[in-house]
């Protein structure tokens, strides 16, 4: 009796492992296309929200400053959205300081809505808020002019 229900126990056993096998090649791959669709962007002064914050735990939004604009990109399951104001239509920056993390809005002059990032370390949410500041300086005292800002980005903060 034992020796006719040896192959089908070893069968089960074996059809488990395959399931087991498939499950975990199947969570790796979901947490690899995460992680990818959550890698940072390019550029020097790039702030990414932290994935223990409200909305960005799988799909953390990230915010680009450069000397022409800031860049706010949320990436979503297919593709990603986003929204880019030039550094002379930025009106105000106002942060709002959490218990651990800070929000960043960001007003425009153009009356469209404000761009809003949740879940910024609060260093990064100061730093993003002076970068502007400096970016917006040099552009106004420069007239406009493209190598006022790029000395303006290359100088240390």
């Amino acid at each position: 009796m034992t020796d006719m229900q040896e192959p089908v126990l070893v069968q089960a056993d074996t059809t488990l492992w395959w399931a087991a096998l498939f499950a975990l090649i199947l969570v790796v791959l979901v947490m690899l296309f995460f992680w990818m669709k959550g890698r940072r962007l390019p550029g020097e002064h790039v702030f990414r929200a932290s994935r223990w914050s409200r909305g960005n735990m799988l799909l953390p939004t990230q915010v680009v400053v450069s000397p022409g604009s800031v860049l706010h990109y949320k990436p979503e399951l297919f593709g990603g959205r986003d929204q880019s104001i030039h550094i002379n239509h930025i009106a105000s920056v106002l942060i709002d300081r959490n218990l651990f993390f800070a929000d960043v809005m960001i007003e425009t002059s153009g009356g469209t809505s404000a761009v809003r990032c949740h879940g910024h370390r609060k260093r990064d949410a100061v730093r993003m808020k002076e970068l502007i500041e400096q970016f917006q300086s040099a552009y106004y005292r420069g007239g406009g002019d493209k190598r006022a800002l790029r000395a303006e980005s290359e100088r240390p903060a």
